[in-house]
């Protein structure tokens, strides 16, 4: 059985504006506060801020602004970019400076001892890495061994001259692993050339003389210059230094092993320990 309910009609306002004006919104003034002089207050148009904005944020402009009040182009804070150090200067490494002590490193008849006056270990560290690769083609991996030579041999020359010198001696550790490192150039130039000399042989072991006695007179000459006292006990010094390189041409002396080096299976390079 069907049960009716009677429902009201449901009656909608004209859409025409025409036919309701009076629900018509008018526009109001912009906001004005009341003029009171003990209240500082400002007024504020809407419609002129929103020109503004729209005409101030029409386009984006990279290129002369200047952030933080400075009076460059290119600066934050007030600091140019141009007037900032470069990246390895604000690490400590100069390769200015290690460059020229490397070439005064390669004449070992005229030493300059002035450019060895700041002590660095960006140098060193270059010539060990180097010093270690050239093993590493021989069919050695010493780096660790290197490392720890240098070390022990940086304390041995640092108690051997402070000894001597007493104390009036001011060669600290740092200054020894800085003269030791950057004198392991020739060391590097032998290890590079004993990969192409007959292992065990005599040419070998003249190389290695020179090389050691070059690395000796350039380290000891710039440890008499560069401390105090040093020139009194030069020999005993260099007897020190040329111990140290000699167990570095240890290393180059010694036989290498069986090395091949392959590129997608094929053998392009090719090192052989030979027998006696």
């Amino acid at each position: 059985m069907a049960r009716e309910f009677n429902v009201r009609p449901v009656v909608f306002p004209p859409s025409n504006p025409a036919t309701a004006p009076h629900q018509r919104r008018l526009p109001t003034a912009p906001f004005q506060p009341p003029q009171n002089p003990n209240l500082p207050f400002m007024s504020f148009d809407v419609s002129a801020a929103a020109a503004a904005s729209s005409s101030s944020f029409s386009a984006p402009i990279f290129g002369g602004n200047n952030i933080g009040g400075g009076g460059g182009g290119n600066n934050i804070g007030g600091i140019g970019f141009e007037d900032e150090p470069p990246l390895l200067e604000e690490l400590g490494i100069n390769t200015r400076q290690i460059w020229r002590k490397t070439l005064s490193i390669l004449n070992p008849l005229r030493v300059n001892s002035d450019i060895h006056e700041d002590a660095d270990l960006s140098g060193p560290f270059l010539f060990l890495m180097a010093f270690g690769l050239f093993q590493l083609l021989a069919g050695k991996l010493h780096f660790g061994i290197i490392l720890g030579w240098v070390t022990v041999s940086a304390i041995f020359l640092y108690v051997v001259f402070n000894m001597l010198a007493g104390r009036n001696g001011n060669l600290d550790v740092y200054r020894c692993l800085s003269l030791i490192g950057y004198c392991m150039l020739p060391m590097v130039i032998f290890s590079a050339l004993s990969l192409f000399a007959p292992q065990g042989g005599l040419v070998v072991f003249v190389m290695a003389g020179v090389f050691v006695l070059w690395a000796t007179r350039v380290c000891t000459r710039l440890l008499v210059e560069l401390a105090s006292c040093g020139d009194e006990h030069r020999g005993l010094i260099a007897y020190a230094c040329f111990l140290i390189y000699t167990l570095f041409s240890l290393l180059c002396v010694e036989r290498r092993k069986n090395v091949k080096w392959k590129v997608n299976g094929s053998p392009v390079f090719s090192l052989r320990s030979r027998t006696p």
